[in-house]
């Protein structure tokens, strides 16, 4: 088993990236993922490992669930991929499942392969409804790193080497309504948000902001566009986050939890009148593998999962116990601990610097806890654990979790 991790961790040198095999080993990550189950990560030396990751909100139902493998077997057997000529059930299915549990009057869904697709195909999609060129983002903020979703996404150290991006495209601090007045206009095409900011290091929105960007976009005919990639079926303790302020979007993107960590697959959807410029035209936008009948098998019976199992009322609930757990850890450890917050199972802990939280989540691996920060604030470790966890698993995370904050408070003297 050494040499497999041995090869392994060399061909990441020579052939993946040979800074991302020095960032796994100086976090204590020099092990190979081996096989999975539930909650539960082993390793090719058979150590096991709470996934307190979920795959950044993509295990929803935990590892290898039974019915969306299933699903996924049944169609192997039939036809994997689509001959992109004939009429397809599964895209169809699920198209119409995508229109049945979002709110509003979303209707009509393209199907694609990932949540940077989604926001690629929801950019475009708001420019050719609106016959408008800008688009609002917020800084901050997370929608993936196509060259389209990289311009709308809020931090610049991942859009400087790339420029010039896609033109127009203008940010504003999340949640400043007086500096988004300022910039939105009768040009504006979209506002585009996620609900709550993940790798912006899980910020929640403030009162009544999300439903004032939607009154704007009302007043400026613009659309708004929500990114609930991470924060959409059941993350946030309401199947969408948007569900929480009572709003419902023009375009909504959705990805990472929709495949049921079994098949890659995203989507956006959108209201009827949006979608009426690409219905006159269906090939405006189209993809190779969007939409293939094992992606939407398993999204299919994921959505059913989600709903059978109420896991969003369930991650609800198991949220808001682990977030109360979470504050009194914070005080006992206060030197460390600046803020626990979130919604649902999207939590994040924000220490006090970045160097507290490589620390933190050296120890935790070390615990046999898997977590890791997040991508624009790296002084936030995220929790976000499959929605299938049990309360006396959470308590089991608290009390590593208390272990390593122990050993951090030691190695910081």
């Amino acid at each position: 088993m050494e040499d497999i991790v041995e090869e392994t961790i060399t061909n990441y040198k020579d052939y993946v990236n040979p800074s991302l095999a020095r960032l796994y080993k100086l976090m204590g990550l020099d092990s190979l993922e081996w096989e999975a189950d539930g909650i539960t990560v082993k390793d090719v030396e058979g150590q096991e490992y709470i996934d307190c990751l979920g795959g950044y909100g993509t295990f929803t139902l935990g590892h290898k669930p039974k019915a969306v493998i299933e699903a996924v077997k049944e169609q192997l057997d039939l036809m994997p991929l689509s001959s992109k000529v004939l009429f397809s059930q599964p895209l169809a299915q699920l198209a119409k499942r995508l229109a049945q549990i979002t709110p509003g009057n979303l209707q009509y869904s393209f199907v694609c392969n990932s949540g940077t697709e989604a926001v690629e195909g929801a950019l475009k999609l708001a420019r050719l409804a609106t016959e408008r060129d800008q688009i609002i983002a917020t800084t901050n903020s997370f929608h993936g790193k196509s060259l389209g979703a990289l311009s709308a996404t809020g931090r610049e150290i991942f859009k400087s080497p790339f420029k010039p991006l896609v033109p127009q495209v203008e940010h504003v601090p999340f949640g400043d309504v007086k500096s988004l007045l300022e910039l939105v206009s009768h040009d504006t095409a979209a506002i585009i948000l996620e609900p709550i900011q993940g790798e912006g290091g899980i910020v929640l929105p403030p009162n009544d902001y999300l439903e004032t960007v939607r009154e704007i976009c009302d007043s400026y005919g613009a659309l708004m566009i929500l990114d609930e990639v991470q924060t959409g079926l059941g993350r946030t303790g309401k199947l969408f986050a948007c569900q929480h302020y009572n709003i419902t979007p023009d375009i909504m993107t959705l990805a990472k939890a929709l495949g049921g960590g079994v098949m890659p697959v995203g989507a956006f959807i959108a209201t009827s009148k949006v979608w009426s410029k690409l219905a006159d035209d269906p090939f405006l936008h189209t993809s190779t593998f969007g939409g293939n009948p094992l992606a939407c098998q398993a999204a299919l019976a994921t959505i059913e999962q989600i709903e059978k199992e109420g896991l969003a009322a369930r991650a609800n609930k198991l949220g808001a116990y682990l977030l109360e757990e979470l504050e009194q850890l914070s005080k006992r450890y206060s030197q460390f601990i600046k803020e626990v917050r979130g919604q649902g199972l999207m939590i994040g802990i924000e220490l006090r610097n970045e160097g507290y939280s490589g620390m933190l989540i050296s120890e935790l691996i070390a615990q046999g806890v898997l977590v890791a920060y997040t991508l624009n604030q790296q002084q936030v470790i995220r929790l976000e654990p499959p929605l299938i966890i049990k309360r006396s698993e959470l308590d089991t995370i608290i009390e590593r979790l208390d272990k390593a904050l122990q050993k951090v408070v030691l190695l910081a003297g």
